[in-house]
């Protein structure tokens, strides 16, 4: 066996094949590269058939975590650990649950700004804009600034009224600015937030109170470091400025401590309301990793460090237990089978959920994060040469559809091997992941060559790489 090409994350505290399929429901483009030690005798050789049977047998039943692996008591009523370049949940604690968000919301608040916005923008500071209660920077009805410099006041301090003026600048009125970030809520992928304020002062109006959830807070700071102004303008320890008369001097520093508590973190924002409790978002980035950290309801007064307590475990857990691997850039010359696994468990699920590298996904469907995955998205997926034919050049292609056994999926296997085929697709397996259907004489394979596969054992362990 030669080489497999594939970044994963592999668990350090060894993986174990117990319940069903988490790992592969959320993969739709894990492709394995075959290298043979010898040449293959033609697409359907008896070698190759028995090169691909071996590799069917090394897909997983599942990736189950034991009840104690995780990173012990949080604080946080929510929180999740997410890998900031996939969108993949490493841990999550009611990481679904819909919350009121405080002042994490500014960071959707700064990159909209800087998307439609730009630095040298004058900002007039209206009576709404400097009526807003504290935390504020005193801004005056009347007053001009740039709108690089409020950017510093927003995301340093996190301030109130600079906030409402950005808002009012950028989306005309904080209602039209809010419609703005509930938009670019939803084209992240978010799928229980809603916006009211810029600020994230506790509110409500028609579409519901103003929350979100941990997932989709961590969704958005994934979103927001890929911004170098934002890295920037969130990393900045100090920052003075003046009103555009330059009558008006202030400086302003950094609230995020977690930005001297290890070399690790990157970005972040604190956040406080009475309904929200404290509030906070990280990105922190080690060697190839980068880990997104949300926390909601992270305790209340006098509680202001259990955010810096949760935000540390779910680090040192991710560190210690995730390791990105990129064992080969490209294809070896040398390989002549590619087989692409695709979970079924996948469809119905909406893309942002359950896709790894969903951004990619959605680009190449042409879709939003929301989107439900159907039987025709797989077959693109996995019939596109931006997918799971990437980089074929010539080789082998074979298509493994997994997860047959359960009830649900075999209509779907059955379309979506007609779906392949019309693609051109010759080589289609339909595969199980336990003995069960095999026990009870059903064939596990009902497509290729009316052949069945060997299948594993479920109670095998499974090291990924190997």
């Amino acid at each position: 066996m030669g080489q497999v090409r594939v970044k994963y994350y592999k668990r350090n505290v060894g993986w174990t094949m117990k319940s069903r399929y988490r790992f592969f429901c959320l993969t739709l483009t894990f492709v394995l590269v075959l290298c043979t030690a010898g040449q293959v005798s033609g697409s359907a050789g008896t070698d190759e058939k028995k090169a691909v049977s071996s590799i069917v047998q090394m897909i997983p039943a599942a990736v189950d975590m034991k009840e104690t692996d995780g990173p012990g008591n949080l604080y946080a009523l929510s929180a999740v650990l997410m890998d900031g370049d996939s969108g993949r949940v490493l841990y999550e604690k009611e990481g679904y649950t819909a919350r009121p968000n405080a002042s994490t919301t500014k960071v959707m608040t700064c990159i909209l700004a800087l998307e439609k916005g730009s630095g040298d923008d004058y900002v007039m500071v209206s009576e709404n804009a400097a009526s807003q209660p504290e935390v504020k920077l005193n801004l005056k009805e009347g007053e001009q600034y740039y709108l690089e410099d409020l950017l510093y006041s927003l995301m340093l301090k996190s301030h109130n009224d600079t906030a409402v003026a950005i808002a009012e600048h950028i989306g005309g009125s904080v209602e039209g600015f809010a419609k703005m970030m509930n938009a670019k809520a939803k084209e992240i992928g978010c799928t229980n937030t809603h916006f009211v304020t810029p600020n994230g002062l506790d509110s409500a109006d028609a579409g519901g109170i103003h929350q979100t959830t941990a997932r989709d807070l961590a969704l958005i700071m994934s979103y927001a470091v890929k911004n170098k102004a934002f890295l920037h303008i969130t990393q900045t320890r100090d920052y003075s400025f003046s009103d555009i008369t330059g009558k008006r001097q202030f400086s302003v520093h950094n609230a995020n401590a977690f930005l001297d508590m290890t070399p690790d973190a990157i970005s972040g924002k604190t956040g406080f309301t009475g309904n929200a409790g404290y509030c906070y978002v990280a990105a922190c980035e080690n060697e190839e990793r980068k880990f997104i950290i949300s926390l909601l309801g992270c305790g209340w007064p006098n509680n202001k460090s259990y955010k810096w307590s949760d935000t540390k475990k779910l680090m040192s857990y991710g560190l210690e237990n995730y390791m990105t691997h990129t064992l080969q850039e490209a294809l070896l010359s040398s390989s002549d089978l590619v087989i692409g696994v695709t979970g079924l468990s996948a469809l119905g699920q909406p893309l942002g959920k359950d896709c790894f590298r969903a951004e990619r996904a959605a680009e190449l469907l042409g879709c939003t994060m929301e989107h439900h995955i159907t039987e025709e998205d797989l077959a693109r997926l996995i019939a596109s040469e931006q997918g799971q034919q990437k980089d074929l050049k010539g080789r082998t292609f074979y298509a493994v559809l997994h997860q047959y056994e359960e009830k649900e999926h075999r209509a779907a296997a059955e379309k979506l091997v007609e779906l392949l085929r019309r693609q051109g697709i010759e080589h289609v397996l339909v595969t199980c992941a336990t003995g069960n259907r095999r026990q009870s004489g059903e064939n596990t394979n009902p497509w290729y060559g009316r052949a069945e596969l060997p299948v594993r054992e479920a109670e095998e362990e499974w090291e990924p790489g190997e």
